[in-house]
């Protein structure tokens, strides 16, 4: 079976030489770009199965590659910031990227992360690929909440007749909610269950997601319950 293919954007030599070699020795093959502009290239022409992108990078930074990608792929993305500012995470996590790393980084918790975001698109945990998609449990055949159709098995959403093009990450968050209805899940359940965080995570993660859940299949469909989390609108 192949490798996993990791693309990797950073314009510091250093870390993007150092990165790509403790990446290598973990299994996984490693094109490095220095800039957005060929980072994009890089995207188009190898496909990854997943991508690591600076925030700051030159020529097209790391949050308008990822908007890039997320327009032609859902492969995820994991971005990678110098700084742990509120806007630089959200930027990121809007664009349509499914986790983000903070800089300066140890390589194991790196590596950890990245495995940790292809188990949730369904890659075997290490350096060899899966089908890219995700593979939560069912729970059984299609659900019906007001105009929104979900089918779990075909991992296909409908609202209002018209199918719904979903992320993996937001698909996996969507059958968390759908298998409960009703119960309100906390941030930190979700951290658990969607992005696979067996430690404390960011929850603003959790937060962009749920936005942007919402937007596709309904502001008032995903409740938010102050102080304990969310909930999906039986």
């Amino acid at each position: 079976m192949a490798e996993t293919h990791v693309l990797f954007v950073e314009d510091d030599d250093v870390i993007r030489e150092a990165t790509q070699l403790a990446l290598e020795r973990d299994g996984f093959v490693v094109t490095a770009m220095p800039d957005g502009l060929s980072g994009l290239d890089a995207f188009r022409a190898d496909r990854p199965d997943i991508a690591l992108l600076d925030v700051m990078v030159p020529g097209l930074d790391g949050v308008s590659l990822c908007r890039r990608i997320r327009d032609e792929s859902t492969v995820p993305v994991i971005m990678l910031s110098a700084r742990a500012d509120s806007i630089d995470v959200v930027l990121g996590l809007e664009a349509g990227a499914d986790d983000y790393v903070t800089k300066p980084f140890d390589g194991a918790v790196l590596v950890a992360r990245i495995r940790a975001v292809l188990r949730r698109f369904g890659h075997a945990s290490g350096g060899q690929p899966g089908s890219g998609e995700p593979e939560p449990q069912p729970v059984g055949g299609v659900l019906v909440f007001g105009d929104l159709e979900i089918d779990t098995e075909g991992m296909e959403v409908h609202r209002g007749g018209r199918q719904v093009a979903l992320t993996p990450t937001e698909m996996r968050l969507l059958l968390e909610f759908s298998a409960a209805p009703g119960t309100v899940l906390s941030r930190d359940k979700l951290l658990e269950r969607v992005w696979d965080y067996g430690w404390g995570g960011d929850t603003r993660v959790v937060d962009v997601h749920v936005q942007r859940l919402r937007t596709k299949v309904g502001q008032d469909r995903i409740e938010t319950v102050r102080g304990f989390g969310y909930k999906l609108k039986p």
